[in-house]
């Protein structure tokens, strides 16, 4: 794997990055300080997150005059889907774990 790569995987093992991939997705275009709202974050490591995701090509910053919205770029609306995917299936794996075995007859 090349550093960029790295970078990634890195990233996406941590719950905040994916958390404000997927409130971008929900939110389509919206503001850093609703995300950091919305994933209970710190506005600062909201900002840090966002840039890193900017970097890799996974959102869009469009500024007018003071205002700066953030959206998911092509590249980051697949990548957030695949995320929904990835959580919903950890999710119900978690339920099917917790789920103590049904007993004949039950």
């Amino acid at each position: 794997m090349d550093d960029k790569e790295l970078t990634l995987v890195t990233l996406f093992l941590h719950k905040k990055p994916v958390d404000t991939m997927l409130a971008l997705a929900e939110l389509k275009e919206t503001y850093a300080s609703v995300i950091a709202k919305k994933i209970d974050c710190t506005y600062p490591h909201t900002l840090k997150i966002l840039q890193q995701l900017e970097d890799n090509g996974l959102v869009e910053f469009k500024k007018e005059g003071r205002i700066k919205e953030v959206k998911l770029s092509g590249k980051g609306v697949d990548i957030a889907h695949d995320l929904l995917g990835l959580v919903r299936h950890l999710t119900k794996q978690g339920e099917d774990e917790n789920e103590s075995p049904k007993q004949p007859g039950e």
